[in-house]
């Protein structure tokens, strides 16, 4: 199989990334190949069809657990890269990129992150968000122009279900070569997709119920991967508390009746006393708990968390 970049004289050489999609056969590709059971899609009974569509994305799901050690090692890369100041980027075409882009955009409310330190990289630009842009992902260079100035101290996770989509290989070949820290999640396996990142999660889903849709079966396994990686980084960078998440940036008024939740909880108080914590902390999550916890002032509460990198739980040792 042709590879983005082949060792010719000891040295890195180009190659069109297409050509590893010509190599290997579209019709080869696992997400490409039709289903069994869904053969005669069109004669089944809309039920029937909605009941098969929803298992297997169960499937998909399962066959994502059978990776759930090689899928934590990443988790533990992103919260090491981010704890040292590093970037976390995504990177995709079509569904697959929609879903980096969606899960970058999670991550400020929920976790409280700097949306420039998270962000995603989509073949197309932004007019590929929310129309389809055809022959975007097939510009292998794009995707190695995109990178834009990611260093060592960051990390690219390429997305591709076919494994060979151009954008994310040329994205890949580019940020090896910078010494970024690489990831390939697919849903296709395919041979030597090892010498394209320093990590490939090819969770195999197998064939879609509808023929090559990739945005069934295999976008529900590819999001459920990002879930799991994005919240156990956060969780082991300190932003959850028990099964709460404290770092929250409340900029809704579901948001902030959250917080104000999540501070009653936490610090054992009642409604009122959480309120007045959440005003006097300045509307953070944690430092209102440590305030109830402690009996300490905003500035203490702060300075307790500061030295405990943030970290509710030792915060309150």
């Amino acid at each position: 199989m042709m590879t983005e970049r082949e060792e010719v004289s000891g040295e890195a050489k180009p190659v069109d990334a297409v050509d590893a999609g010509k190599a290997l056969g579209w019709r080869d590709l696992s997400t490409e190949s039709r289903h069994p059971g869904s053969l005669e899609l069109d004669t089944l009974p809309t039920e029937e069809v909605v009941g098969l569509l929803l298992e297997e994305d169960r499937r998909g799901l399962d066959a994502a657990l059978r990776h759930r050690a090689s899928i934590a090692e990443v988790a533990e890369w992103v919260a090491d890269v981010l704890a040292a100041g590093g970037d976390l980027v995504f990177a995709g075409a079509g569904t697959s990129g929609r879903l980096g882009i969606l899960e970058a955009a999670e991550c400020p409310p929920t976790f409280g992150t700097d949306p420039r330190r998270i962000r995603a990289l989509m073949a197309g630009g932004e007019d590929a968000i929310f129309r389809a842009k055809e022959g975007a992902e097939d510009r292998g260079e794009d995707g190695r122009e995109a990178v834009g100035t990611l260093g060592p101290q960051d990390i690219l996770i390429a997305l591709s279900a076919s494994s060979v989509t151009p954008f994310a290989r040329g994205a890949l070949a580019e940020a090896r070569s910078r010494g970024v820290r690489t990831v390939l999640l697919t849903c296709a396996a395919a041979d030597g997709l090892e010498h394209h990142a320093d990590r490939v999660l090819a969770l195999g889903t197998g064939p879609e119920v509808l023929t090559g849709s990739t945005r069934l079966k295999a976008g529900s396994a590819t999001k459920g991967v990002l879930n799991a990686i994005t919240t156990a980084a956060m969780v082991r960078l300190g932003k959850v508390f028990g099964n709460l998440m404290v770092d929250l940036n409340p900029g809704s008024a579901k948001l902030v009746d959250r917080a104000l939740r999540i501070i009653e909880i936490a610090g054992q108080v009642s409604r009122r006393e959480a309120e007045h914590l959440y005003g006097a902390a300045d509307k953070e999550v944690k430092t209102a708990i440590v305030m109830a916890r402690c009996s300490l002032s905003a500035e203490a509460a702060r300075e307790q968390l500061q030295q405990a990198r943030g970290r509710v739980r030792e915060a309150l040792l």
